[in-house]
């Protein structure tokens, strides 16, 4: 059994069953309960119960489809490094907040360093991220710099985390 800290209600514990069952689901999250307990080795309901389980701990967050964002016309990514004028924990959730409401940014890390956050941003061409740069990045309230750094090409995007099984 893997052993995990759950916050909330004490520690989950996964048998090899829930760790097939999360890899399964993650590689294929449209694959049918059904298919899922068969490759597993369980029937439908007990799979589907698990399944359950895992979602309501919070484990399985979500459901998602993998776009193409070159074939929805974002045909660029930008890294952007964000350095705030304060660290203080109001102007950081400030900052945070203001970045939710900007569909453009996919992701949102805080980092321990000189930089205080990395944001991954897409946008059609170079000139619509411009503008977002200097109309919703760059004037945000205690923004003090912002470096940027546009994709060449990307050799690997893998979402979720890597599954070990026993």
């Amino acid at each position: 059994m893997s052993r995990i800290e759950d916050t909330a209600a004490g520690p989950i514990l996964f048998d090899s069953l829930d760790l097939s069952i999360l890899a399964m689901l993650q590689e294929e999250g449209r694959i049918t309960n059904v298919e899922l307990a068969r490759r597993v080795g369980l029937t439908a309901p007990p799979c589907l119960r698990r399944m359950r389980a895992l979602e309501e701990a919070g484990v399985i967050r979500g459901y998602h489809a993998d776009l193409d964002p070159a074939a929805l016309g974002y045909g660029i990514v930008v890294f952007a490094m964000v350095s705030l004028r304060s660290q203080a924990e109001a102007d950081l959730r400030a900052f945070e907040a203001h970045v939710a409401t900007l569909p453009e940014v996919r992701e949102c890390h805080m980092l321990n360093g000189e930089i205080d956050f990395i944001l991954k941003i897409v946008a059609h061409d170079l000139q619509s991220f411009q503008a977002f740069l200097t109309s919703r990045l760059t004037p945000a309230p205690n923004v003090a710099s912002v470096k940027t750094s546009l994709t060449i090409r990307t050799s690997k995007s893998v979402s979720g985390i890597p599954v070990e099984q026993p």
